[in-house]
């Protein structure tokens, strides 16, 4: 079966081109909004080659296809036209408006998706360069680390502009106003006067007073997530009120007016600030898990991700870790999603290895692999899964190896892919536990498969 073909089944089987709100992925998964989820026939969907999984979950349904999903993407993109509603929207009976939970994992994972290649990529540069440095390669006042860190540090500084444009696409509004509000957030008089205010500059001020009566509080959003996507979730309901109502004449010229001033000055006096607070608070609680202990919190952190991956709320983590590469200038969390990635890799690998058919041998395999290069859907959905022990084994070893590193504090100086290859962001003081909590999940993981599940694997 090709892969339009695949396509065309999956669109009947969540119920037609009619039954589908919106469509949209992150790095493995197609992810669907649907106008009722009882039209969907799951276990067939399983069946289509090339399938990794299909489950629902947060009211979404999620089709588990691994790291060709954008190709797939594009063409259900193709067959379908440009769908016209957002995330959370009910265009047609069925269900009704999403909670609030449900918006936020919809907005996560729909804006990270495609975003991920350029952070991904300067995160490796900047984990690189932060190795060298410590270990006396280049000098940090060098200009060539000047250099370097310009084309690493560009993409987290300038995120806001990268997040609006996608942010715009999920929820179908107009992208180069998503970024005219991105702009606002970003400019230097902004961001110069947030500066002096950390600095306690005897000039700093903490609001710009419009027309002596609106409060503009002052922030650096540079790196900021939380603020951006909601301004612009704002922005894709600002535009569709202001258009409503204005008359076709003079539409081209006030629609996109009054829309930029009325979303920027939303955003620039409640949605970023709250979003600023929620970004932090959200770190802070991460931060308190810590402050009781480093191990506990790995423990935790440990224990979640791989049931967060399983579920598709993964994608939750991302803004906490982003908000502490900006606030902290480093995070904690990332290499605990490096030791659940690699315990997913070692209980494959343990079923590989009891495995005795051909063709069984095969898929595990070539799921390990994937898992090791971080990508661990496969894994996760064409193995684990079937192995309930063997999920309950990587678990335990992501568990026990997160609280191994948390203890010696092992951190990352910029976000990047959690696969084997990240190995090289930990060069430094933190190498050699980073190198011991990757043996401890990958060893672990296998050795507890290997004992729990035996025989089921044959």
């Amino acid at each position: 079966m090709g892969t339009q073909e695949a396509i065309t089944r999956i669109i009947r089987l969540v119920g037609g081109a009619d039954n589908i709100n919106n469509v949209w992925h992150c790095m493995t998964r197609l992810r669907f909004d649907l106008v009722d989820d009882n039209k969907v026939d799951q276990g067939e969907i399983k069946k289509i080659p090339g399938v990794l999984g299909a489950q629902l979950q947060s009211d979404q349904f999620q089709v588990i296809i691994g790291p060709q999903v954008n190709s797939w993407y594009q063409q259900m993109q193709t067959m379908l036209g440009t769908p016209s509603a957002t995330p959370g929207d009910s265009t047609a009976g069925g269900k009704g408006r999403k909670s609030l939970v449900s918006l936020f994992m919809d907005t996560v994972s729909g804006v990270f998706g495609p975003i991920v290649p350029a952070i991904a990529g300067a995160g490796m540069i900047k984990g690189l360069l932060a190795g060298l440095v410590a270990l006396n390669v280049v000098s940090a006042k060098s200009d060539t680390v000047v250099v370097i860190d310009l084309i690493a540090s560009g993409v987290f500084y300038f995120l806001p502009f990268f997040l609006a444009v996608s942010a715009a696409k999920i929820f179908k509004t107009n992208e180069y106003l998503a970024a005219a509000v991105a702009a606002c957030l970003m400019y230097p008089s902004l961001i110069e006067a947030a500066k002096n205010l950390a600095a306690g500059s005897p000039d700093a001020v903490s609001a710009f007073w419009l027309l002596n009566a609106i409060p503009v509080s002052v922030f650096n959003y540079a790196s900021s997530v939380i603020p951006v996507i909601f301004s612009i979730l704002a922005l894709s309901y600002i535009h569709r009120w202001v258009d409503s109502f204005m008359p076709e004449v003079l539409k081209t010229v006030f629609t996109p007016t009054l829309t930029l001033f009325l979303a920027a000055l939303a955003a620039l006096v409640v949605i970023g600030p709250i979003g600023i607070y929620l970004g932090k608070g959200l770190a802070l609680f991460i931060e308190g898990l810590f402050s009781i202990s480093a191990s506990f919190a790995g423990l935790v952190v440990g224990a979640i991700r791989p049931v967060a991956i399983l579920t598709g709320m993964h994608h939750a983590m991302t803004p906490i870790a982003l908000q502490n590469f900006s606030d902290r200038g480093y995070d904690m969390l990332m290499p605990m999603m490096f030791m659940a990635n690699m315990a997913i890799a070692g209980s494959t690998f343990a079923i590989w290895r009891l495995s005795k058919s051909r063709q069984d041998k095969t898929v595990t395999l070539s799921a390990g692999v994937s898992a090791l290069l971080g990508i661990t859907e496969p894994a996760l959905f064409g193995v684990l899964t079937r192995y309930k022990k063997a999920f309950i084994a990587a678990t335990v070893a992501s568990s026990l190896a997160s609280a191994f590193i948390a203890f010696f504090g092992v951190r990352l100086y910029g976000y990047i892919l959690s696969s084997i290859f990240s190995l090289p962001a930990y060069i430094g003081p933190y190498l050699i536990f980073a190198l011991l909590g990757v043996a401890i999940a990958l060893v672990l993981s296998f050795v507890l498969t290997t004992v729990l599940v035996g025989k089921e694997a044959e």
